[in-house]
């Protein structure tokens, strides 16, 4: 595997390849609830001055009415899809009443899912679907699970470097043929090296015990005080068997395919249309009211909890899975990062500097089919590391085998090296190199990463998680109030509520026929 990055890699060097990389693109979406002044969950309605959750491409709602979502369009580099990310939230934070924008990935004070209202997003047939489908996410998960909070990083490589890459690989394959598999490629190497996202980036390693709803605490938890569970070596609880994941996939019988585009499309779209007899115990139209939109395996798509997501920028109310089949993959969406609590953005740029490296180390090294086995390998490291991610001598497995998580990251690391070397020379900046030896160093000393660093302060000032966190976010909010924006920024910002608002009120204008017929058009295409 090792020859074949290196043979990559020095082809690219070779053929001066590099340049291609430059319009790499990189775009950010960071979800955050609104918590009331108390340090509860908002119960407030999305603020009207932001704009149409419905319809804003920046700034929108992700399951609660509360948990707000930032998106920035795909941007050259790294460190403007983090600026403009600033900027979004400066915007937000400077229109809000008295609220916090919670600066961690696991939530607040929940005094149960009565407090947990769902995302509304007015009386269109499109409305109605997203309210709906979050209706059923309700009812089949419980609400809980749904206000955890993460980042998604998501990435392309410029259409121009396609072409001479797939030169170099001798590759006789249709254009767009390559793309999806050389990205299918890039996509299993996230999901099986996807564990070190965990271990270097994790930033939950603790709860505020409302989030446990009344159930037991899991077994290997402890509790710090009266209102706190931990786990002693846990890097990111979301990510582990508490949070949000795809650990009850069993129970409904989906896991999705990436072997190939085809597979992986067909392994979703079998999901969205074969009949689960649990779900249809819910029911679908319950005395006039939908529970769900149907009783299959997956509503759609969007509910398959997965790190890592192909993705194709969607026309209208087309499928995902549409999208995919017909135009390929535009970019690819990483979604296991918690959100930093120690930067205001959630994210910092050397963060982005070592994801960025870590998908082209991805896209260049050998990335063999995943088989059964495998798969089962790659839940359980990911589950491992989210729980006991720092413990001394913690063994994964590999190939079958048992094998320290510290030599398997230093040789991932080792390996990425010379990628960050390539990637700082085609920027001409060091931050590649940089970023990859401050992340190197958390390899050998688990206790300077962010899981360890914030246990580290909740036992040194002997706070309680929501203690922590609400003080972080104290923090946070006083640097954006602080924050200026440039007056074009704003006036953007502004311009596009009022626009979104408006275009919210023409597609409820333009709907012709009632839900009923609506959902039934979209599910049977």
């Amino acid at each position: 595997m090792h020859s074949l990055l290196n043979k990559r890699l020095n082809s690219i060097v070779e053929n001066n390849l590099s340049s291609l990389l430059l319009d790499s693109k990189t775009g950010l979406e960071k979800e955050s609830l609104r918590v009331s002044a108390d340090g509860r969950i908002a119960q407030t309605k999305h603020p009207e001055v932001l704009g149409s959750a419905l319809t804003h491409p920046w700034i929108t709602t992700d399951y609660s009415e509360s948990l707000l979502e930032f998106i920035t369009p795909p941007l050259a580099r790294a460190h403007e899809a983090l600026d403009f990310l600033l900027d979004i939230e400066t915007f937000v934070y400077q229109q809000l009443d008295n609220e916090l924008l919670w600066t961690t990935s696991m939530p607040c004070i929940i005094a149960g899912e009565s407090d947990i209202h769902i995302a509304e997003y007015g009386p269109s047939n499109a409305g109605m679907m997203k309210t709906v489908y979050r209706r059923g996410l309700a009812w089949r998960y419980g609400k809980m699970m749904q206000v955890i909070a993460g980042i998604h990083f998501n990435h392309s490589f410029p259409l121009q470097f396609w072409p001479a890459f797939q030169e170099v690989e001798k590759s006789t394959a249709d254009k767009q043929d390559f793309i999806n598999t050389s990205y299918m490629a890039l996509t299993r190497n996230l999901l099986r090296y996807g564990w070190l996202i965990p271990y270097l980036f994790g930033s939950s390693p603790a709860i505020c015990k409302s989030f446990l709803n009344g159930i037991a605490m899991p077994e290997n938890m402890k509790t710090l005080n009266n209102n706190t569970c931990y786990e002693p070596y846990g890097t990111s609880l979301r990510m582990g068997d508490i949070g949000y994941t795809n650990l009850k996939e069993g129970e409904t019988g989906v896991k999705a395919n990436y072997n190939s585009l085809d597979e992986y499309t067909h392994s979703l779209r079998e999901a969205i249309t074969t009949p689960c007899p649990r779900y249809a115990k819910i029911g679908v139209k319950v005395k006039g009211e939908y529970r769900q939109l149907n009783a299959n395996r997956l509503q759609i798509e969007n509910e398959y909890y997965s790190s890592v997501r192909p993705k194709q920028i969607l026309k209208h109310m087309e499928k995902p899975v549409d999208a995919l089949h017909q135009r390929g993959i535009q970019y690819i969406e990483l979604r296991s990062l918690d959100i930093n609590a120690f930067h205001p953005a959630g994210l910092t740029h050397k963060q982005l500097y070592f994801l960025k490296s870590f998908m082209l180390f991805c896209l260049l090294q050998d990335s063999p089919k995943i088989d059964p086995q495998e798969r089962q390998e790659i839940d359980h490291n990911q589950n491992l590391v989210a729980h006991q991610g720092r413990k001394p001598d913690l063994k994964l497995i590999q190939q079958g085998r048992p094998v320290l998580l510290k030599t398997w990251a230093l040789e991932i690391m080792h390996q990425m090296a010379p990628v960050a070397e390539l990637m700082s020379d085609t920027y001409d900046e060091d931050c590649y190199l940089d970023s990859h030896e401050l992340h190197l160093d958390l390899v050998h000393h688990p206790e300077l990463t962010p899981s360890a660093r914030l246990l580290e302060e909740l036992f040194s000032q002997q706070e309680s998680y929501y203690e922590f966190a609400r003080r972080k976010s104290l923090e946070h909010r006083d640097i954006f109030l602080q924050r200026s924006l440039p007056v074009d920024k704003k006036h953007l910002f502004t311009e596009m509520a009022a626009t979104s608002l408006q275009k919210q009120k023409e597609i409820e204008a333009s709907d012709t026929v009632i839900f009923d017929r609506f959902l039934q058009e979209y599910l049977a295409q």
